[in-house]
């Protein structure tokens, strides 16, 4: 396989798409490693296995409508492997293996097959020191936008998945693209007060557009340079509440169709009626409710 992934929305050729089956027992509190799922275990609203198998599968029949190729990963019995993006991801034609937290740690086996279809010189396994996911990662062109954590509690916060020697290891490996660091707020267990990975507080959509939450940042001046980049006109601003509902999170098949959680209605109608985009509309509120949503699902391997 030729991968190739050069930004978040060039015609979707080939991607992985997580597994709902054998999702086990709902987590305890001290089990949840992200403050969304601690608040669905918390209030007695963690989803239930079918409903996530329904919601992927629609999700599914989308990808495939545009002739999407769609990979699986194996079944691990009794596991959470849902989203896709944290276990590896595609910049250019390299494929990078993250060093996931532990709880996760075993995820990477059902990914055999996946990585497999790779040349083994594509393929880049991190020092063991270095932690990065997907999630944090958001390939657009020249740039490589990255969500990190600089706090020196770094290590106590579950939600910390990408840290700064990660970075210096993607500039080495990327020295000719732009890579920005973006620090994000952090909270283990109240999901209106931090952010788990970059894609839930910014993401691009179109040919030169964007979706973004300014309070997940730590600085302003992040998001200033943000919208510095794409222009004021082209960003959607989200509140508070649909950062929660995990606005930000859609998936692109390509610059002019997304896939979206038919519960976004404002900004569902932002995306067809002012950017003129097809909006392909699924239900995804029961997998949100484990603090991930459309792009944490999928691992982008080919684009055009």
């Amino acid at each position: 396989m030729r991968l190739n992934i050069k930004n978040e929305t060039g015609r979707l050729k080939s991607v992985v798409l997580g597994q709902p089956n054998s999702l086990g027992a709902v987590p305890t509190l001290e089990e949840s490693y992200d403050a969304k799922s601690y608040y669905s275990i918390e209030h007695n609203i963690y989803p239930k296995e079918e409903d996530i198998i329904n919601e992927m599968n629609a999700f599914e029949a989308v990808l495939k409508k545009y002739d999407v190729e769609v990979l699986r990963p194996s079944i691990i019995k009794d596991y959470n492997q849902v989203f896709s993006r944290d276990v590896a991801f595609v910049i250019d034609d390299k494929m990078i293996i993250s060093n996931v937290i532990a709880d996760r740690a075993d995820e990477q086996e059902a990914y055999k097959s996946v990585f497999e279809k790779v040349a083994w010189r594509k393929i880049i396994n991190l020092p063991e020191t270095a932690h990065i996911e997907g999630g944090d990662v958001i390939v657009w062109n020249d740039f490589i936008f990255i969500g990190t954590c600089f706090s020196e509690d770094y290590r106590n916060y579950k939600t910390a998945r990408t840290n700064e020697y990660a970075i210096e290891i993607l500039k080495e490996y990327f020295p000719k693209k732009r890579i920005i660091d973006l620090e994000l707020k952090k909270n283990d267990k109240v999901p209106f007060e931090g952010i788990l990975h970059l894609d839930c507080t910014f993401n691009p959509v179109g040919e030169d557009k964007c979706i973004i939450y300014k309070n997940g940042f730590v600085d302003e001046s992040d998001y200033r340079l943000i919208i510095d980049i794409f222009g004021e006109e082209n960003c959607f601003h989200i509140n508070d509440e649909e950062m929660f509902e995990m606005f930000p999170n859609i998936f692109s098949i390509s610059p002019d169709v997304v896939v979206s959680d038919k519960a976004f209605t404002r900004m569902n109608d932002h995306l067809r009626n002012e950017w003129g985009m097809t909006v392909e509309e699924i239900p995804y509120r029961e997998i949100s409710k484990m603090g991930g949503l459309l792009r944490c699902s999928t691992m982008p391997l080919v684009r055009e």
